[in-house]
């Protein structure tokens, strides 16, 4: 199995899951938090989703302080038979709609459950904050995630001054549809 910016596409042993739509998105519970803990085994992995000051190893009382869930509007994705299968944060940053902390279940990745979920937090984003861009960061070499940006729209821009990690991360864009801003 091809190891992307360590983190396997699906680890050994985990059956595949097929995304069946339709896809929900809902407010993260703390028994969302429970399980999404269990998607970042490692520091790498950890630090690839979440950027940096993230502790590592994490208790469920630092994941929660340094996940800002009660901050930022957070969301899990869940198919139809209401398993969590994608996680995402969004809230304004630099006059955009910034999704954050973009996360699918290990045994879910290279089913197009990204996309899904970025769609629909998109989809979230239009009806929760009236601006006209949405942005997101990630880190350069998870080409899986960037691929999945990119097919949808984004598009790598300068990125932001006094912004850590301009070495490892690309800055991505991408505008509001018109007509669709606060569309359901």
């Amino acid at each position: 199995m091809l190891r992307r910016t360590g983190i396997e596409a699906r680890p050994p042993g985990l059956r595949p899951v097929k995304p069946t739509p339709p896809f929900v998105l809902r407010v993260v519970t703390e028994c969302d938090i429970a399980e999404l803990m269990t998607w970042f085994p490692d520091e790498r992995s950890c630090d690839v989703w979440s950027g940096p000051n993230f502790r590592y190893p994490f208790t469920m009382e630092s994941f929660r302080e340094d996940l800002l869930w009660t901050e930022r509007a957070t969301y899990g994705l869940r198919n139809d038979c209401d398993e969590l299968v994608g996680f995402g944060q969004l809230y304004e940053r630099f006059a955009c709609i910034n999704l954050a902390r973009l996360a699918v279940a290990p045994r879910c990745r290279g089913q197009g459950v990204g996309k899904e979920l970025v769609r629909l937090l998109m989809r979230e984003g239009r009806k929760s904050f009236d601006l006209d861009q949405y942005s997101l960061y990630v880190y350069r070499d998870n080409r899986p995630a960037l691929g999945c940006y990119r097919a949808l729209g984004f598009e790598i821009q300068p990125f932001p001054e006094s912004e850590p990690l301009a070495d490892r991360c690309y800055y991505l864009t991408r505008p509001v549809a018109k007509g669709d801003k606060n569309a359901s």
